[in-house]
C-alpha cells in the first residue's frame, strides 16, 4: 500500500473511532457517518477493519461494555436501565444479554461482587499512590498500532525510535495507548498504540497521525516490574476508581514512559499512567 493511501486510510479509521467514542451513548448511525466522511459505507468498514483488525460493530460493542463495567461499580446509585441507556443500549434486556455473553455473568451479579471473578483479585496488591488530577490539552501524535504482546510492542518501538534517531527529533514524549480495559482483558490480546508527541511542529509523513482530545485525567507515577504494573492497573480500576467518586470515560487510558529501558530491561518500568475521568 502506498504511503499516501495508507495515511488516508489511517485518517478515515481514526475519524470513525473518534466518532464512536464521542457518540457511544447514542444509537450510532453508520450511514450518516459514511456520508459525513464522503466515502461509501463498504469502504469505511473495510478500511476500519484493516487498521484496527476488528470491525466497527465489534468495536462499538467492546467500548460500550468497557464503559458499562466501570459505571456498574463507580455509579452505585444508577439502575441497570440507566447504565444500559448511558452506554447506548436500546434496552436493559439487550444490555444484560450482551454483558452475559461477554463475561458469563449478569450485570447485577458483576456489580455485587462478581467482578472479582474476572481478575486475580485474591492477589490484588495495595498501592500507596496518590492520583494527581490533570487536564491535558489536545495533542498531535505520530503512531504505530500493535498488539499488547511483548514482540509486537518491541517491533513498534524499534521502528519509532529508529525514525526519531534518523530524523534527529530529540524531544519526544513516548506514550502507549490501551484500547481495551487492561484490568480485565488480557494485555497480550489487547489493541494498543505506540505513539510519540514532539515538541517541535514538523511536517513528516513517515507515520500516520492522530489527535488526542483535550480531557481530564487521574495521573499516577509508577515504578516497578511488568508483573507489578498489571497488579497496579487492577488496583487503579477496582480499588482507587471505585472509591474515588469519579467515573472512567471511554477514552483510552495511556502511559507516558519516563525512561527508555522498557525495550531492553523488562524488570524496570518508570512511567506515568493516565486514566480519563469525569464526575
Amino acid at each position: 500500500m502506498k504511503k499516501d493511501t495508507q495515511k488516508r486510510h489511517s485518517k478515515i479509521a481514526n475519524d470513525v473511532m473518534h466518532y464512536i467514542y464521542k457518540y457511544i451513548n447514542t444509537d450510532i448511525n453508520l450511514d450518516e457517518l459514511s456520508i459525513s466522511l464522503n466515502i461509501s459505507k463498504f469502504h469505511m468498514h473495510r478500511v476500519f477493519k484493516e487498521e484496527f483488525e476488528q470491525n466497527i460493530y465489534q468495536t462499538i460493542k467492546s467500548i460500550r461494555l468497557q464503559k458499562a463495567v466501570s459505571l456498574l461499580l463507580t455509579n452505585k446509585n444508577s439502575t441497570l436501565s440507566e447504565v444500559a441507556r448511558v452506554c447506548g443500549y436500546s434496552s436493559q434486556a439487550a444490555f444484560i444479554r450482551v454483558f452475559k455473553t461477554k463475561y458469563n455473568m449478569t450485570p447485577k451479579y458483576y456489580r455485587n461482587g462478581g467482578y472479582k471473578e474476572l481478575i486475580s483479585f485474591n492477589c490484588l496488591k495495595k498501592f500507596n499512590l496518590k492520583a494527581k488530577i490533570v487536564k491535558i490539552e489536545e495533542q498531535k501524535a505520530y503512531y504505530i498500532r500493535h498488539k499488547g504482546d511483548k514482540e509486537s510492542f518491541c517491533k513498534a518501538w524499534e521502528k519509532i525510535d529508529t525514525w526519531l534517531l534518523l530524523k534527529g527529533y530529540k524531544k519526544a514524549k513516548r506514550i502507549n495507548l490501551f484500547h481495551h480495559n487492561i484490568a480485565i482483558d488480557l494485555l497480550d490480546d489487547s489493541r494498543c498504540t505506540a505513539a510519540v508527541i514532539l515538541d517541535e511542529n514538523i511536517k513528516d509523513t513517515t507515520f500516520a497521525t492522530l489527535t488526542m482530545p483535550s480531557a481530564v485525567f487521574a495521573k499516577f507515577t509508577f515504578n516497578g516490574s511488568y508483573e507489578e504494573f498489571k497488579s497496579f492497573v487492577i488496583w487503579v480500576y477496582f480499588d482507587w476508581l471505585i472509591n474515588s467518586g469519579f467515573e472512567a470515560t471511554t477514552e483510552p487510558s495511556f502511559v507516558v514512559y519516563n525512561n527508555t529501558n522498557y525495550l531492553i530491561n523488562e524488570g524496570c518500568l518508570n512511567l506515568d499512567f493516565y486514566i480519563c475521568i469525569c464526575m
